[in-house]
């Protein structure tokens, strides 16, 4: 059965409402441009969220220390970076933290060389397939998932970019052992950062239909 990752919670009691509804992974981004940035006072939060629920702290090419900092201090169980960072820095995480899951993002079109990819192999648990624009993701729109034919390795991935409720019937006949889990964002919002949570009780009752 496929994951799901609910990313960019930034309020309190959305961030409650949400980790009723029992999602495999939770997102939090720590990326002062995004605006869904989640506040101090709310980030919180984090560490009481139930054990079952796979925190994730979203970095978009931060320090590698601060990052190891928000690990540590906020009991992050999976970071996902959504920048540039390299395979080295990857790697270099990993080893400060092999229980920590480590998701590498990359913003995909119609020409995304996939042999880049190759270095981060052994070095990350998960790569992240987004939408590619000029923003660190939460654009809201999809990309051509057929392009992933061209996606040779065995490293499981997450699909990102736009899914909304219309999708449930197309991600059903993705026949593709290596896709993981689903991203959903900007289209399960009433505002950046706010969750429509019956809205995204509906999306999980029509995929485990």
């Amino acid at each position: 059965m496929l994951r799901l990752k609910i990313c960019g919670m930034r309020l309190a009691a959305n961030i409650a409402a949400v980790a009723e509804l029992q999602p495999d992974y939770m997102g939090f981004i720590f990326y002062e441009k995004s605006p869904r940035l989640i506040s101090e006072v709310s980030a919180e939060l984090i560490r009481y969220i139930p054990a079952q629920i796979k925190t994730v702290g979203v970095f978009v090419n931060e320090d590698l220390e601060k990052v190891k900092e928000k690990i540590n201090t906020l009991n992050l169980k999976a970071v996902q970076l959504h920048g540039s960072e390299s395979s080295e820095y990857c790697g270099a995480l990993k080893l400060s933290f092999p229980a920590v899951e480590v998701i590498k993002a990359f913003g995909i079109d119609e020409d995304f060389d996939f042999s880049a990819l190759e270095a981060y192999l052994g070095r990350i648990d998960y790569f992240l397939f987004d939408t590619k624009t000029k923003l660190h993701g939460g654009s809201g729109k999809t990309f051509n998932w057929s392009v992933l034919d061209r996606y040779t390795y065995t490293k499981p991935y997450f699909l990102s970019g736009g899914i909304d409720l219309e999708h449930t019937a197309a991600i059903k006949k993705v026949n593709d052992d290596r896709l993981y889990a689903l991203d959903i964002n900007s289209r399960f919002e009433t505002e950046p950062g706010v969750k429509d949570a019956e809205k995204i009780k509906e999306f999980i009752k029509e995929m485990n239909k």
